[in-house]
């Protein structure tokens, strides 16, 4: 069951998206004056190279932006080559977000809502047409200033002595736990619960803050969803992911318990989550081996 509503923006006609195209964007307030107000005809052509990461028709980077003495930091998704089938899709059904951007854009507005802290959204959009051509995009503010949990924890450990870096797992792990639980009494799953899908404040490898509520930021929901009927099993997956990807240094077998405990999962699931970890783990060591 998809989180996405429907768009209520008009649209064009279906041989017009079919012979010349139509695009649909959303953008933040700010935004134009940082980009223009031709950006939509743009932003699938802009030159950014800042950490640039390119795969299989998409590509990430960072966008630095600037207006007078204000400066706006972006990370820019691009999707230059989608399945043929969403852009038939998108051609036949445009009240409906097809492009992986407008889709994360959908979700993390969705999470907002929920109480959950996200990036900020800057600007998402899909292009449709001609023929059944479909492309999109996202822009998210930066996190300035931010880690990511697999590197965070580490530096953590280097920057406190043993103790104080104890009762500083001991807090963040409640609030770890708070998201997994909050999202899963929803029905809702991320799907790549990865430890490095939550960003906190650099600041807070030193001390802690008074409280973590709120305080740690989860990206990458593009392949959030809703499920009622088969959830045990996105259940599975989103706990096994996030406790593999929590094999980095500083985080003990003693804390993996701790997090299970307060998310309150039940006794039965934990065999099902340990196999579906191991094969986490195990594919992860033979794409090693392939690469070596």
């Amino acid at each position: 069951m998809s989180l996405l509503s429907k768009i209520t923006d008009p649209v064009s006609g279906l041989w017009r998206r079919l012979f010349r195209g139509t695009r649909l964007v959303r953008h933040s307030s700010d935004w134009p004056r940082f980009v223009g107000d031709d950006w939509p005809e743009r932003i699938m052509h802009e030159t950014v190279t800042d950490l640039l990461h390119e795969k299989q028709g998409r590509a990430i980077a960072r966008w630095t932006l600037a207006n007078g003495p204000h400066r706006l930091i972006a990370f820019l998704k691009r999707h230059y080559r989608l399945p043929f089938l969403h852009g038939l899709l998108a051609t036949l059904f445009p009240r409906h977000a097809w492009s992986p951007g407008m889709q994360e854009w959908q979700h993390v507005a969705w999470a907002k809502r929920e109480g959950f802290a996200v990036p900020r959204p800057l600007a998402a959009g899909q292009f449709v047409g001609p023929w059944f051509r479909l492309q999109g995009f996202l822009a998210t503010e930066e996190l300035t200033g931010m880690r990511p949990l697999h590197l965070a924890v580490p530096l953590a450990q280097q920057r406190m002595d043993a103790p104080a870096f104890a009762r500083w797992k001991r807090s963040l792990i409640v609030e770890l736990a708070r998201i997994a639980r909050e999202l899963h009494l929803r029905r809702v799953f991320h799907k790549d619960l990865y430890f490095c899908h939550f960003y906190i404040d650099e600041a807070f490898t030193y001390r802690p803050p008074e409280s973590w509520l709120n305080r740690v930021v989860m990206i990458d929901l593009h392949r959030m969803a809703r499920h009622t009927g088969l959830f045990i099993w996105f259940q599975v997956k989103d706990i096994a992911q996030f406790l593999y990807s929590s094999e980095v240094p500083g985080v003990t077998a003693r804390d993996r318990l701790r997090f299970w405990r307060l998310y309150g999962g039940p006794n039965w699931l934990r065999p099902l989550i340990r196999w579906k970890w191991k094969l986490y783990r195990r594919h992860s060591e033979h794409k090693k081996r392939r690469i070596a």
